[in-house]
Formats: structure tokens, sequence, C-alpha cells
């Protein structure tokens, strides 16, 4: 992997191996660790959930990695591209959206589920990221906690919309009767 001097882009992403994560915020870069198996399967489950939803529907789940590029202009070039996330789950509905590299532009749902390394990044750097793209739904799944906070965009704001706990089954605000069963998301 080539590392440029002052400033991350898309187009240094797409000259790394495909094993190697990172996510570049504003330039900056954050490399991800490999998920826990614990992780896999909490996005394992939420996704199947959600495709199953989703099958013959117009908006697609897609799980990381997915290249997110949340302020991606038409006609930019990868050069000019500075931000760049991998949610763990992202449900996309415009499709004009999506191309080879993935999404250009805010999803309509992103789930981001929380380890230890990235806890603090999910809460902050990314949830004022997707404010700001105007992502309309982002839930943060915890695993040490068995929960899922939920958050919807009023007036331009992600604001918490509902804390749901294991045992109950949560609405998808952005999919009309779309449900998730969340004892199956964390078992026993």
């Amino acid at each position: 992997m080539q590392l440029p001097a002052d400033r991350f882009t898309f187009a240094d992403i797409l000259t790394w191996n495909e094993g190697e994560r990172a996510e570049i915020v504003h330039g900056e870069l954050f490399m991800m660790a490999p998920p826990s198996r614990i992780h896999q399967e909490i996005s394992g489950e939420l996704f199947r959930q959600l495709a199953n939803f989703l099958k013959g529907k117009r908006c697609k789940v897609y799980h990381a990695p997915l290249s997110v590029r949340l302020f991606e202009q038409s006609g930019d070039k990868p050069e000019d591209v500075d931000t760049m996330v991998e949610p763990d789950i992202s449900v996309v509905c415009d499709q004009s959206k999506l191309d080879e590299h993935g999404c250009k532009g805010a999803p309509d749902l992103i789930i981001e589920i929380l380890s230890p390394s990235t806890r603090r990044h999910d809460r902050l750097v990314k949830l004022n990221l997707y404010q700001r793209a105007g992502v309309r739904e982002y839930w943060i799944a915890d695993p040490d906690n068995q929960s899922v906070q939920v958050f919807t965009q009023d007036n331009g704001v992600l604001k918490i919309h509902e804390d749901y706990g294991r045992e109950d089954v949560a609405k998808v605000n952005v999919l009309e009767g779309c449900f998730i069963e969340l004892n199956k998301v964390f078992p026993e």
C-alpha cells in the first residue's frame, strides 16, 4: 500500500488490495480491523432480515465492504473524493446512486455495529457525517448491551428516535412495513 504525503482520496483507496479495509474522512485515513465473529453474526442476521424483506422491491441492501462516498458530486473524479466510509450495512432506494464502486451520496439507512475500536468513531464522527450527508435513518447496534439505537432525520438533524433491547421488534422507519426481530440478531 502506497501512502501519500498529505491527504488521502478515493483514488488512493482504489489502488490498494481488496483485503485492505480503510475509511477516509476529509482526507484522514482510518484503518479498519477485521470484524469479530460476533460482529459478523449480528451483521449477517440484520442483512438476512433486511434482504428477505426487500426481495423484489426497488430498495437494495448491501453489507460491508461497500464504498459509500457520502459527498461525491456529479463529475467528481476519485481524486476529488476525500470522504469514503464502509458502513456495516447500507440500504439504498435510489438506484442512480449506485455505481461500480458502491454508492455515491447518502444511503437511506445505515447500520453500524459497535466494536471496541470503532465505538467512539461510530457514535461521533460517523453520526456527524451521516447527518451532514442526509442519511435518513442511522442504527447503532451494540453487541455488549444487545441493543439498537435508532436515529432519524428531523429538520436536517439525526435525532434519537428509539432505543430497542434484545427482546424488542425494531421498526425500520424508512421501509414501510419492515420490522427486525432483535432476539434473532442478538441470540443468547
